[in-house]
């Protein structure tokens, strides 16, 4: 993803010579400056203001990560003025960056991540007797083209165990040094596992080993020293290419040369690791600390710095914010640091430990929901028992009007006082002449049988 370079005034047109032969001729100087990822030209004036201080945006700059020497001019333009005088500073710390050269460009040497930011440059001069400044901000970034190499190697011996297998890599290490040096690559070995052997389980064991190669050593990119973009971005390519082919070869021959590695030590017993095989995988993948991103987009196979608040682990092509509480607080972290003290972040991304906020912050929130269940214990009993009340004095009510209008409750009571009345009649008719004073002759039959007509009859009719 490359850069859309404006006509940049901050274009190399007279960087090439700083110092000539004898100050830096016999070192590869690659200047490339690449301004406004918007795609608009940055453009300066050709003549500046004679005002007595000013600032420009000197744009973004790419540097590829262990770039033999990289110089940055000053002013993005060539400026002829009499005695001037530079002033490097980094991030406004105010700190003075004292690898300038008296031409003012500020030198990288096998740059690396950690290396990129924000830099500004003050020149400073007298003209017409009135001292006149102007300040030149850069957004500096690393990058580098893709290519890689994944070695699997595997060895035979007779014992596995931790300590042999770490003085083993310790000793392959060393051996391969060399090969670094005259490769310009830099060899990493990584995990290692150690299993039965098919062939002799109980007796024999084969050890794993991963080894990992990076072609970004210490002069690498000694033949590429052009200050075209589109042409050193090429011959960047073309010599990962061609230097992941040398390593192949050149570990192919040290593996052959090399069959036995013995290991012995104090506390170790002596062993004989067998080299049996050896098999390589070219990728394409970011180191650690890098992702691809649309800040270089004439570059496709580039892989660019992650920020500050953003972080990339090896072998991931996309930078990534840093998790809520966590941060990171410089250029190529591959992992962000966790807060301390059980502290958060608000939000993803955050750049500074001062992002870091203790959780009393939001103690009030927390307070009002510990608050919650206890409120609820107070009240819910009242409401209960409030609850409880109306539906009892509801259902009493309710009883009460069904009661008084149903018709079959009217019914039974007139029925009751029916019966009533016919039990009274059946007292009269068992007491007989001695019911009481009213009562009538003890000869008078017939008034008998009307009261025991009448009683037949209000029987049959209530009966």
């Amino acid at each position: 993803h490359t850069v859309q370079r404006g006509r940049m005034p901050c274009a190399p047109c007279g960087w090439s010579d700083f110092g000539g032969p004898g100050v830096l001729g016999a070192v590869g100087i690659l200047t490339l400056v690449l301004c406004s990822c918007s795609g608009q030209p940055a453009s300066q004036p050709r003549n500046l203001p004679a005002n007595s201080s000013s600032e420009h945006q000197g744009g973004l700059v790419f540097i590829h990560m262990e770039s033999s020497l990289y110089s940055l001019p000053c002013s993005p333009m060539e400026m002829e003025v009499a005695d001037p005088t530079y002033h490097w500073v980094r991030d406004k710390t105010g700190i003075e960056l004292f690898s300038v050269t008296k031409e003012g460009h500020l030198l990288f040497q096998h740059f690396q991540a950690g290396d990129s930011g924000k830099y500004s440059c003050t020149i400073s001069y007298m003209k017409h007797g009135v001292p006149v400044s102007h300040t030149f901000h850069y957004s500096v970034f690393g990058y580098h083209v893709l290519g890689g190499l994944d070695t699997v190697l595997l060895f035979h011996s007779k014992l596995c165990e931790d300590e042999g297998n770490k003085m083993f890599l310790w000793v392959l290490q060393e051996k391969l040094r060399q090969l670094e040096i005259e490769q310009h690559c830099k060899l990493q070995l990584t995990t290692t596992f150690c299993f039965p052997s098919l062939s002799n389980p109980l007796d024999e064991f084969i050890v794993q080993v991963q080894l990992e190669v990076s072609v970004f050593g210490p002069h690498w990119d000694k033949y590429c020293n052009s200050q075209d973009m589109d042409m050193v971005t090429d011959c960047y390519r073309r010599t990962v290419q061609h230097n992941l082919g040398q390593v192949q070869f050149a570990l192919t021959r040290f593996f052959k040369e090399h069959k036995s590695f013995h290991v012995t030590g104090a506390d170790i017993p002596s062993i004989n690791f067998t080299n049996e095989f050896v098999s390589f995988l070219k990728t394409e993948q970011c180191s650690g600390g890098y992702g691809q991103t649309k800040q270089l987009q004439r570059c496709l196979h580039c892989c660019i710095v992650c920020p500050p608040g953003m972080f990339s682990p090896p072998k991931d092509s996309q930078c990534s914010p840093c998790p809520v509480g966590t941060y990171s607080l410089i250029y190529g972290v591959a992992s962000c640091t966790p807060c301390k003290d059980s502290m958060i972040t608000r939000v993803p991304g955050a750049s500074s430990v001062t992002d870091c906020v203790k959780k009393e912050r939001t103690k009030q929130a927390v307070s009002i929901t510990h608050r919650i269940p206890v409120l609820l214990l107070m009240i819910l009993p009242a409401l209960l028992a409030m609850n409880f009340l109306f539906i009892i004095s509801s259902c009493y009510w309710f009883y009460q009007e069904y009661k008084a209008s149903s018709p079959r409750a009217s019914k039974m009571t007139g029925s009751t006082t029916s019966m009533d009345k016919v039990t009274n009649s059946f007292r009269i008719l068992r007491q007989g002449p001695q019911a009481g004073p009213d009562a009538g002759p003890a000869g008078d039959t017939s008034h008998l049988a009307t009261s025991a007509s009448q009683g037949a009859d209000e029987e049959h009719m209530y009966g």
